[in-house]
């Protein structure tokens, strides 16, 4: 078809005529609305963004030399972060002879990677960095699906609230009555 002729329908139909593969021979074009093509592109990629889950890494930095009770509360939070689907760098930090003891950085990280195995694995395995040991546990649990199952919780919660009946209100009193 010409383009003056596919112009012209357009014009007809009050739609745009869009080139759909110009490279083509001969090119293809269509009519359609540009404007609500456009706009719905623009929804769909919002979608997509919004679904997207981004991945946070938290970090806890340890000393080889740590106190039971001091792992203890930093194992607590690879533990909170693990549930909430985020990765915990661990990061053990070596100073002056300690680093001549890099075993003892290594058996503390597979000792907390033991400790936190149902929650969580081992992604990346410990390895030294200069004066520092890394390790990067990942979570056993996505973020979103740790996001739904709180979201199921609070409904649920929220269900349970609305269908229990309320002590304190009474019943209504017609005050005409009297």
């Amino acid at each position: 078809m010409r383009v003056e002729d596919a112009l012209r329908l357009a014009a007809e139909a009050d739609l745009d005529l869009v080139e759909v593969a110009p490279m083509a021979r001969p090119p293809v074009a269509k009519l359609m609305d540009f404007g609500k093509y456009k706009y719905e592109a623009a929804v769909k990629a919002r979608e997509a963004r919004k679904n997207q889950v981004n991945t946070i890494i938290k970090e806890i930095k340890l000393r080889p030399k740590i106190d039971s009770h001091d792992y203890e509360t930093k194992k607590g939070h690879v533990v909170r972060f693990l549930k909430g689907g985020d990765k915990v760098k661990v990061t053990i930090m070596f100073r002056g002879r300690e680093q001549s003891r890099p075993e003892l950085g290594f058996r503390l990280l597979q000792k907390l990677a033991e400790d936190v195995a149902e929650l969580g694995f081992v992604e990346s395995a410990p390895k030294q960095d200069g004066r520092n040991m890394v390790m990067v546990l990942g979570p056993a649990k996505k973020k979103t699906a740790v996001r739904n199952e709180k979201r199921a919780e609070k409904a649920a919660r929220q269900q349970a609230e609305d269908t229990e009946p309320n002590a304190e209100s009474s019943p209504e009193v017609d005050s005409t009555a009297s």
